[in-house]
């Protein structure tokens, strides 16, 4: 069963930068698409990022576009989110997931990670 551990959150100042590190185990994730997820306090969970696993394209919401990049490393069982430019309505718990297919930025999921807090304040 696959088992996705998110990591690389943290508190960072408007206009800085962070990477999010998402590490498989159990499967192989080259064999998934997978996405990010956000989850504001007191809003709806927002899909931001998928990549494909057929062909690797990637797709992102107009919220990050230009500003986050989604990364995979298949050998490395590992996939990543580039966060530059942040500003402080990014302020959420990000979550990585896998899935079967990317729908645009949306990742179909079948797994989750459990989530890692990211705070953009000056």
């Amino acid at each position: 069963q696959l088992r996705l551990v998110e990591s690389g959150g943290g508190s960072v100042q408007p206009g800085g930068s962070l990477r999010l590190s998402c590490a498989a185990s159990g499967s192989t994730l080259a064999y998934y698409a997978i996405g990010w997820f956000r989850q504001a306090p007191g809003k709806e969970r927002e899909a931001i990022s998928c990549i494909s696993g057929r062909d690797g394209s990637t797709n992102y919401a107009d919220s990050v576009k230009g500003r986050f990049t989604i990364s995979r490393n298949n050998a490395a069982n590992m996939a990543y989110l580039q966060m530059n430019g942040l500003k402080p309505e990014d302020t959420a718990e990000y979550f990585c997931a896998a899935g079967f297919d990317c729908s645009a930025h949306v990742c179909l999921a079948g797994s989750w990670g459990q989530g890692i807090q990211v705070t953009v304040s000056s």
